[in-house]
């Protein structure tokens, strides 16, 4: 491992690789028809990307820009309709086309009004052949726009799964994260959920966050259990260049690694004793929560149609989005050409991979999960073992007591798993590496 990634756990959060900054512009900007000609699409993932939320917490390095002036998001619903017609028609045979999952995701898709809703929903099953009410349906939401209308229109359409960002629900580190809320208006939004009868709640915390102690994390956790969420997700808190928390220096903080790993181990044994199981580093699940199918990972997949300006498709050998900024003004820039946009049968800015790339990324995302990665499954897939491709990157893991000694399956141990952003960024290909150390902050 590099002596920057020894240094710290906290190095980069691996939920999809290659990461958009190494994405560059395609020559020749391929056609969508010629990218999914040879593609399996009996199983694909749909996600539809809205890139609007009421505030930007001050942690976030989302795509998303705060409010929309009056006509935008009608505006963008035309333009998502735009680019699912042509990607619909790009994906050829309709008789061959099913979607096996779906999501919508931002920003905050509850952004939208509930007449907005419907017509996103409309957009997916109409014009992209998904039937919502047949598959598993994740979507995004903050409690300021999980209202009761907008909560109506998703579980009349299928939503299985409903993500609410809490991140704390003591109001003194809300505010300190930059993300003004009150308890009592989580409290109300969090019964509204309930009410509406989605299966599944997952919902999000944040630790590291200025001021808070593990007394103060046990509170959040504990008001989280009086819901029984279906699904929690613990987040160390990151503070990422052109946040609104961009306020660290850029050098190694020991202290606040401490701080982080010691109460991800809090948080971690805290719901392990509450009937809850690990899924990765992040995802805690109920042990009695109904299966979810493969919606929990479907970004990661290959198959994927993204819809929107800051959503990624994913075929086996390219891919490929938009532009891509964290910045507030090159954001808006970026949503008004995608709104401006007519042609959308042509892919603007991607990464190829190859066959390397592939077998790294499956890696990654296999052994970033707690259930690791099956030998045998890995070998039948690319006719070598994951030592024969990987050996010096897993011997360090090893040596470091982060994998365990199962010949079977290639899975982090407890510590390893306290350290997957570290792990994660560590088995980047010097060429994506290379790309992301190259990428104009935007």
């Amino acid at each position: 491992m590099t002596t920057a990634q020894l240094t710290s756990p906290y190095q980069h959060y691996v939920y999809a690789y290659p990461h958009k900054t190494a994405y560059r512009p395609l020559p020749g900007r391929p056609s969508l028809k010629d990218l999914w000609a040879s593609e399996p699409k009996d199983a694909l993932s749909l996600y539809l990307h809205i890139p609007f939320c009421e505030v930007r917490c001050g942690f976030c390095n989302l795509f998303t820009r705060i409010g929309a002036p009056d006509g935008l998001t009608g505006a963008y619903l035309d333009a998502l309709e735009r680019q699912a017609t042509a990607v619909r028609e790009a994906l050829g045979d309709k008789d061959r086309v099913r979607f096996a999952t779906a999501a919508f995701g931002g920003g905050t898709p509850t952004f939208l009004t509930a007449a907005e809703l419907e017509r996103l929903c409309d957009i997916a099953e109409h014009r992209m052949g998904a039937d919502l009410r047949a598959v598993p349906l994740s979507v995004e939401a903050s409690p300021a726009t999980a209202t009761a209308d907008r909560l109506a229109v998703l579980a009349a359409r299928g939503t299985t799964r409903l993500s609410l960002g809490i991140q704390s629900f003591v109001d003194s580190e809300a505010r300190a994260a930059v993300r003004p809320q009150r308890r009592a208006d989580v409290e109300a939004a969090l019964a509204r959920i309930r009410e509406a009868g989605v299966p599944v709640l997952n919902i999000d915390l944040i630790y590291g966050i200025d001021g808070q102690t593990e007394q103060t994390w046990r509170h959040s956790l504990d008001a989280a259990l009086a819901w029984r969420p279906e699904e929690l997700y613990l987040y160390p808190l990151y503070v990422r260049p052109l946040t609104g928390l961009d306020r660290r220096g850029v050098g190694p903080d020991p202290a606040w690694d401490e701080q982080r790993l010691r109460l991800y181990r809090a948080g971690r044994d805290h719901l392990l004793a509450h009937g809850y199981t690990q899924q990765s580093m992040r995802m805690f699940r109920r042990a009695d929560a109904p299966p979810q199918g493969a919606d929990d990972y479907a970004c990661q997949t290959d198959g994927m149609i993204g819809l929107g300006c800051g959503a990624r498709s994913y075929t086996s050998g390219l891919h490929y989005s938009f532009d891509y900024a964290v910045d507030m003004h090159q954001i808006r820039a970026i949503v008004d050409d995608y709104v401006g946009t007519e042609d959308f049968t042509r892919a603007e800015v991607g990464y190829r991979m190859d066959p390397h790339e592939a077998r790294r990324r499956h890696l990654l995302q296999s052994l970033l999960q707690a259930e690791g990665l099956p030998v045998d499954e890995y070998r039948a897939r690319f006719g070598s073992a994951p030592a024969d491709d990987f050996g010096p990157e897993l011997g360090c893991l090893a040596d470091r007591g982060w994998l365990s000694d199962d010949s079977a399956v290639l899975r982090l141990t407890p510590e390893g798993l306290a350290h997957s952003d570290a792990i994660g960024p560590d088995l980047f290909s010097p060429a994506v590496r290379a790309a992301m150390a190259a990428y104009e902050r935007k």
